[in-house]
């Protein structure tokens, strides 16, 4: 029987309580060197929503998984239709004041680093540098036979050709960019293959039940053991990708602290959790450690 990928988390143990004040963060990024590691929380102010929080989507939504993808023609045709409608929602998104704020502290120097669970690339487009994307990016395509990586704006482009009139209306949007459609509504949706060998395309990310390609894992854990402090902004931290980072931290003694409104699985590690929206929360620390964020004047 095949096993399904942890989706959910619930405390098994009472954790510490969450707090509504901003000011060890703002300390911890005074001093420097803190590495910040974001979730689908960071985005949901830009109109894309998140898996666990309030409204989440995995109350409705069971993400595609590594094995149904290559397991199946029908799986992948699904797929496709689905993150085909939910790409162009994507591509409309913009960076939101969390975004903008992180990027303010890179610019002045605050942050060792940047790795980030999402797949929309909002943090580069608010004028991040050098984000590591732990589950890859939904800009680029890559080719399960022979590896060729080419921009998702090609393969957008050949399956509108290839699906003219394709037009449904979705439920929803999801943080993997994977719209709600019916059976009915993907009908005869049709799957284009790789331009260089006709292998089978899949988005270049990490799917559940796939693994993170273990050089970028090891490049994070670089990043923890040369970082200060470790700041998680917008994660649960169910799945392990993200919460051996925490783990590592705070057996390494590092500070750990987090941004999430409901508690996550690696709140008894960290040192706080700020139960508040990540957008306002990082712009008042903005404001107190006087960063102008996009060139608005601090007071």
């Amino acid at each position: 029987m095949r096993m399904r990928p942890t989706l959910n988390w619930a405390p098994t143990e009472d954790l510490p309580p969450g707090t509504t004040d901003p000011e060890p963060i703002a300390h911890a990024l005074s001093t420097g060197g803190v590495l910040v590691l974001s979730g689908a929380g960071i985005s949901t102010e830009s109109g894309i929503p998140d898996y666990r929080g309030e409204g989440g989507s995995l109350s409705r939504h069971t993400p595609m998984t590594y094995q149904d993808f290559t397991g199946g023609a029908q799986a992948r045709r699904r797929y496709w239709a689905r993150s085909h409608l939910g790409w162009r929602t994507f591509g409309r998104a913009r960076p939101n004041a969390g975004h903008r704020a992180v990027a303010a502290f890179a610019r002045h120097g605050l942050l060792s680093g940047l790795i980030t669970q999402n797949v929309d690339g909002l943090h580069q487009a608010a004028g991040s540098e050098d984000v590591v994307e732990l589950h890859g990016s939904l800009d680029r395509v890559v080719c399960l036979s022979c590896g060729t990586l080419s921009p998702r704006r090609e393969l957008a482009r050949r399956l509108e050709e290839a699906n003219a009139g394709f037009e449904p209306v979705a439920a929803g949007i999801n943080p993997d960019g994977d719209a709600d459609l019916t059976d009915e509504q993907v009908g005869d949706f049709r799957v284009v293959p790789c331009t260089v060998c006709g292998g089978i395309l899949k988005p270049d990310v990490v799917f559940f039940g796939e693994a993170v390609p273990p050089g970028r894992v090891e490049h994070c854990r670089t990043l923890v053991r040369e970082a200060s402090s470790l700041l998680v902004l917008g994660s649960s931290l169910t799945v392990m990708s993200g919460l051996r980072f925490v783990r590592q931290a705070a057996q390494a003694g590092k500070p750990v602290l987090i941004v999430n409104r409901d508690p996550t699985r690696g709140d008894r590690h960290a040192v706080t959790r700020v139960a508040l929206p990540l957008g306002t929360t990082l712009t008042a620390v903005a404001d107190r450690l006087g960063i102008p964020v996009d060139g608005r004047p601090t007071t």
